[in-house]
């Protein structure tokens, strides 16, 4: 396939010098970009906060569109998967929206008696012009609870900023809780959405060490927890595109420092725990941290090793929405002896692919916010046996008789921590050993 002459700069192949590829840009018009819309991102960042309502102000399409978008679990309500919709029709486009977002604000509130209510604003409000700010005020005033606009509108961005419209409301969300009784060790999670139980997984690793999570930000999330947020001595943050905008408030705002850290693979894990441990330089902690992690490794290890004999060789491409997860994929696949010949995401900076290209073989195709078109030549060109992707990607593995590993927010199976570890290595052999491939074409 020849490629767009405007997309070249955007594909590298390690071993290639001096290292040039752009990102952090919009997505080129006509290339059907893997990527997602600005009342999306906002929407998967904020959808896990169970107990808020959810409000989509646009076509019924937004909400379709988005409903259960995440595999975020709740350990009690259950509000956040009910996806309400104000479902603007052709007369609501000419005469205006406002008096039918109220009206569905107060009904849907009276009803459900949520703790806060985010309403999104999609495409059409951005062009007829309803004033968000003016209704949620209104309808905060009169119920007594926070009603937040999450100003996701947008024509040529992308998921991106829509992470920022979420981490703008969470925001003004903080500051109002009672921080009396949080411990000195204590911790906010930023960035991961509790997909298939993982935060319950990652709270009791941190619990075993000593340390008090404060607010789960966002996954199984709760509007009061943030609300008190401000008073943690630390933001341990994992998903940084959608996220760390929200980091970099809080430090702004009330001294909060933040590490980076990512939950998925042995290395990745374990280094997690010990940063934690380390920034708080309280030697129990880190004590605590490396026994629970040789506890883990011991029970892990062993069982791995079945696998790793099975994958050693095999080909594997990555396609993810945000870099880091490609960090982790790239060791975790190396623990399986397994080889990366393909890895980009939607949404990765230029020091984060220079990163990943210095940590893969020669050879290797580094990509930004790629097409249907340009993945298909690359998993061709590199004859994969498996490919990790989202739920956009998974027709294409299928249709070249690929194997697949479901890497997004829709998937249902945990592979954070060290359980997810040996879950991950599960689902690659069932998928790239398969006696289907016997029957497809190569």
């Amino acid at each position: 396939m020849e490629l767009l002459k405007e997309r070249k700069e955007q594909i590298h192949r390690t071993g290639e010098q001096p290292f040039t590829l752009s990102c952090n840009k919009d997505s080129l018009a006509g290339a059907v970009s893997q990527r997602a819309c600005v009342f999306c991102g906002s929407r998967v960042v904020l959808y896990p906060i169970a107990d808020a309502l959810h409000l989509v102000h646009g076509p019924i399409g937004c909400a379709v569109y988005t409903w259960d978008i995440r595999g975020a679990l709740s350990s009690g309500p259950e509000l956040h998967r009910l996806s309400f919709s104000t479902d603007l029709q052709e007369l609501d486009v000419i005469f205006g929206g406002e008096k039918k977002l109220t009206n569905a604000l107060l009904e849907l509130i009276e009803r459900h008696q949520p703790k806060a209510a985010f309403v999104y604003s999609t495409c059409i409000v951005g062009i007829i012009g309803d004033d968000l700010e003016a209704v949620c005020k209104q309808v905060a005033k009169e119920t007594g609870i926070p009603v937040i606009p999450v100003k996701s509108e947008g024509f040529k961005g992308n998921k991106r900023a829509g992470y920022t419209a979420a981490c703008n409301a969470m925001a003004e969300l903080m500051g109002t809780g009672d921080t009396r009784e949080i411990s000195p060790y204590s911790i906010n999670i930023l960035g991961d959405f509790n997909l298939a139980g993982e935060i319950w997984m990652i709270r009791e690793y941190f619990e075993r060490i000593g340390i008090e999570v404060v607010a789960n930000i966002t996954g199984d999330g709760r509007v009061a927890d943030i609300q008190r947020a401000h008073g943690a001595a630390l933001n341990v943050v994992q998903c940084s595109g959608s996220t760390m905008d929200l980091a970099k408030m809080m430090e702004d705002e009330y001294g909060t420092p933040s590490i980076r850290v990512s939950y998925f693979g042995v290395e990745d894990m374990a280094q997690a725990l010990y940063d934690v441990a380390n920034h708080f330089g309280d030697p129990e902690i880190l004590a605590k941290a490396k026994q629970l992690v040789a506890e883990e490794l011991k029970i892990l290890l062993p069982k791995l090793e079945f696998y790793k004999k099975a994958l050693n060789g095999k080909k594997a491409a990555i396609y993810v929405g945000g870099s880091f997860k490609a960090f982790s994929l790239v060791k975790a696949f190396r623990l399986l002896g397994m080889d990366v010949v393909m890895v980009g995401s939607q949404t990765g900076t230029e020091q984060e692919y220079r990163e990943l290209a210095e940590i893969t073989d020669p050879g290797t195709i580094i990509v930004d916010d790629t097409n249907p078109l340009e993945l298909t030549s690359f998993l061709e060109e590199k004859e994969v046996d498996i490919f990790v992707g989202g739920v956009k990607e998974r027709p294409i593995a299928y249709k070249l008789g690929v194997g697949f590993c479901d890497h997004n927010h829709e998937r249902k199976e945990a592979l954070a921590g060290f359980v997810g570890m040996l879950n991950f290595a599960e689902e690659v052999y069932s998928s790239v050993m398969s006696p289907v491939w016997r029957f497809t074409k190569k």
